[in-house]
């Protein structure tokens, strides 16, 4: 069998992790020791990854992380009163299916959201839906779906995320329409769905933020009772990253910078 017409039709196909496969075996001098069946095996392994990343590609690309985070990169030397039990129990994600909450609160740039989009990140990497929004935005796209009649889609999408990071709440007075969204959404969620709260406000403090003693109650009862807390305190990440390496007298360096520090502008 010619090779050619066999290639166009993995193309057509849109096995396209196979025929890259098959384009490699074709150079391998040593491919020819294999049997069949190994070669097949091969084939349909390369199309499967080639799948699965395009997956988180799309899910990634959907998702809209609010930077570039990964729990890798994670430094835990770094002191932030960051309970590593805690820590461990909220990485693994079993509160995902779970349908619990993460709230993550602490002092400007202390990493809130780099460990949020972290969370996230590893969410799409496990197969789940995720959205991300600051607070702020969330508030625009959810006026321009009030203007453009289209609230209830948006509302719904929103809705059949496994997970949704609502970064930065509490960094500005709401307007009544958006507490009611905000208890909307929520609703949706509860006991269906997870989502990660950053906040620079401590917990106690957000009944009050939200001004509104019906609203507010309604809101905390449905992200508060079910929830891992991670309460970070510490000096900022960003006086670390201002560090930049620089002569000493005896000609040495100083400043070394974690990965988490040069991945992201914490917060």
């Amino acid at each position: 069998m010619l090779i050619e017409p066999l290639l166009q039709l993995l193309s057509k196909l849109k096995l396209h992790g196979m025929l890259s496969a098959l384009q490699r075996q074709l150079t391998d001098p040593d491919i020819g020791a294999l049997r069949f069946e190994e070669r097949l095996n091969l084939l349909l392994q390369h199309e499967l990854a080639e799948r699965d990343n395009y997956r988180l590609t799309q899910r990634l690309r959907v998702a809209a992380l609010p930077q570039p985070a990964c729990l890798e990169d994670l430094d835990q030397r770094i002191p932030r009163n960051l309970d590593p039990a805690l820590l461990s129990t909220v990485r693994d994600l079993g509160w995902i299916p779970r349908h619990l909450n993460v709230l993550i609160t602490g002092p400007t740039g202390i990493g809130k959201s780099f460990i949020a989009a972290a969370l996230a990140h590893a969410a799409c990497r496990a197969n789940y839906a995720v959205r991300c929004f600051r607070l702020p935005r969330l508030i625009d796209e959810l006026a321009r779906a009030h203007a453009f009649q289209r609230r209830s889609s948006f509302l719904r999408s929103l809705a059949r995320a496994d997970l949704l990071l609502i970064d930065d709440f509490a960094i500005a007075p709401l307007a009544d329409q958006s507490k009611r969204d905000l208890l909307e959404i929520l609703d949706d969620r509860y006991d269906k769905s997870a989502t990660i709260i950053t906040s620079q406000l401590d917990v106690r403090q957000w009944h009050a933020f939200l001004d509104d003693p019906t609203l507010a109650d309604a809101i905390l009862d449905r992200i508060v009772h079910n929830a891992y807390h991670l309460n970070l305190s510490g000096e900022s990440i960003r006086k670390l990253k201002a560090i930049r390496p620089r002569s000493t007298k005896n000609g040495g360096t100083l400043a070394i910078r974690s990965n988490e520090i040069a991945a992201s502008e914490p917060s």
